[in-house]
């Protein structure tokens, strides 16, 4: 029998496939694992926070475009649940190449899940800041 931190725990593996998938230039499945309320929130490694679904899909979409040879898995995992939330704690690692530039990926991260109609689905996501990322993107501007 699962637990309630297995299904979050589940929730986490389908959330991090899909972010595999976006930086391998895929940013669909993401739709799938996240709320799409208008209170969802995003703090990418490039900085900035989005908030809506509208503007946190369109980040995703965004970064998928300039992502190809993606890799990142979530270490030292941490999960607490707190009734219907529950949050996740670790360290995303790995790399991909961005605009064409090879990026490793080594942040502390926060995700915040919500079960929402019965399913976990991921609210809010947070990374530490990633200037090799910001330099990338900041070499494509004219």
């Amino acid at each position: 029998m699962m637990t309630t931190e297995d299904d979050v725990r589940a929730a986490s593996r389908e959330f991090y496939a899909a972010l595999n998938r976006m930086l391998n230039g895929d940013a669909g499945p993401l739709g799938d694992v996240w709320s799409h309320g208008p209170s969802v929130t995003t703090m990418h490694p490039i900085g900035g926070r989005e908030v809506g679904w509208d503007q946190v899909k369109k980040s995703w979409e965004q970064v998928a475009r300039l992502a190809t040879g993606g890799q990142v898995e979530i270490a030292d995992q941490s999960i607490e649940v707190l009734g219907d939330a529950a949050y996740e704690i670790g360290v995303e690692r790995g790399r991909f190449s961005l605009a064409g530039e090879e990026v490793a990926i080594d942040a502390r991260v926060t995700n915040i899940y919500r079960r929402d109609s019965g399913a976990w689905k991921i609210v809010h996501h947070h990374t530490d800041i990633s200037q090799p990322m910001i330099d990338a993107l900041n070499r494509l501007k004219p």
